[in-house]
């Protein structure tokens, strides 16, 4: 232990984090903008019930490394590996994305699986591909397939596009997606009562070329993020869906990053051999000191 945990955390403080061995070996990954922190804790270091609020603490901008969300990479007697997600927020969440892309070549990078992977996640089971710092996963079959549900706020009516891609995703399509007000209309949305206490992730999207572009409000991170993976898949499949576009697409994140989404539509709204593709790049690797949680 560093200092005792650092005087247990300055004397009690963010729920007395206990860790198994100081200084935490952690690596800082982005995929398309969406960045976060990969722990490998196969051999166990922080409790399970105190990873929600270490990654709350760890992920705090300025304080913190500073990141969307924290993973932590366990052992799995079903796949490669599996993980535990937390969002920026502390909020545990079934799927990211972005995210599983990252996750998955820092398996590879480090002699976790092979380049082609499978591993457990509470949405099921992602299959993953990694080719140097482009990755595609396997995303399991979307649900919750509903069109054009109607939502009023501010005075405005938004027409909702519903789709489950591993997390909830709402897609509104706009004329100007430059000006849309996606921190204002996205929390609200994200946390309209017609989306339930869980709420949803919500998607801004417009035509871009033969493609699209989008910009996502995130549960969890609470803000807009400069990408979303399986929001850019959302959208893509209810563009397809309506008739906008075609796989594959091209989905421009608002950080500039293209995501390719390729897919089978089934007809009835219904989706098969969905993947997402992208970068995951490496930012740095590091060791975390108990400092970090008690700044």
């Amino acid at each position: 232990m560093v200092e005792n945990d650092l005087q247990t955390i300055r004397e009690h403080g963010p729920a007395s984090i206990a860790c198994a061995h100081w200084p935490l070996p952690f690596w800082k990954m982005s995929g398309a903008g969406n960045d976060f922190i990969i722990i490998d804790h196969r051999r166990p270091l922080i409790a399970s019930e105190q990873m929600a609020e270490f990654a709350r603490l760890t992920c705090r901008r300025k304080f913190g490394v500073g990141a969307d969300g924290l993973f932590f990479i366990e052992n799995s007697e079903q796949a490669d590996f599996q993980w535990r997600f937390f969002n920026a927020d502390g909020s545990e969440a079934e799927m990211c994305g972005n995210g599983a892309r990252c996750v998955a070549r820092f398996a590879y990078m480090n002699g976790i699986a092979a380049a082609h992977m499978r591993f457990a996640t509470l949405a099921g089971i992602i299959e993953a591909s990694v080719e140097g710092p482009q990755v595609t996963i396997h995303l399991t079959p979307p649900g919750r397939l509903e069109l054009n549900h109607q939502v009023l706020v501010g005075g405005h009516e938004y027409t909702v596009h519903l789709i489950n891609t591993g997390v909830p995703h709402g897609v509104v399509f706009v004329n100007d997606l430059a000006h849309t007000d996606v921190r204002g209309v996205g929390f609200s949305l994200r946390h309209h009562v017609d989306f339930g206490p869980a709420g949803v992730n919500v998607n801004f999207a417009a035509l871009h070329g033969d493609g699209l572009r989008i910009r996502t409000y995130e549960r969890g991170v609470e803000d807009e993020t400069f990408a979303c993976g399986t929001g850019a898949v959302a959208t893509a499949l209810i563009a397809s869906h309506l008739g906008k576009v075609q796989s594959p697409v091209t989905v421009t994140t608002s950080g500039g990053v293209q995501l390719a989404v390729l897919f089978t539509p089934q007809g009835m709204g219904e989706f098969s051999s969905v993947q997402l593709k992208g970068p995951a790049h490496i930012i740095y690797s590091g060791e975390l000191s108990p400092e970090a949680l008690a700044s």
